[in-house]
């Protein structure tokens, strides 16, 4: 049995929020698990301070070079989930 923390997708967003400022442009209530970071109003430097967010929160790294691999919410928290799982 594993106690690992599960980020949600309101996590991801208040870490983005706390990194990059809130967006107009993420619609309160709609599922954006797909939306590209960049209509959601997210640029590359918002997701590279979120990643150290998440490393501190988490405990998962987010290496730099996978960064720009992670263009959407769900990618980010198919990352760190993934990763929490394998480490609890």
């Amino acid at each position: 049995m594993t106690n690992a923390i599960t980020m949600t997708l309101d996590d991801l967003h208040r870490i983005l929020a706390a990194c990059g400022g809130a967006s107009e442009d993420w619609p309160a209530g709609k599922d954006v698990h797909d939306h590209p970071f960049e209509e959601l109003g997210y640029d590359s430097l918002a997701l590279m301070e979120a990643a150290a967010h998440i490393e501190n929160e988490y405990g998962v790294q987010v290496p730099d070079e996978v960064i720009p691999q992670l263009t959407c919410p769900r990618d980010v928290l198919d990352l760190v989930n993934g990763s929490a799982a394998r480490t609890a």
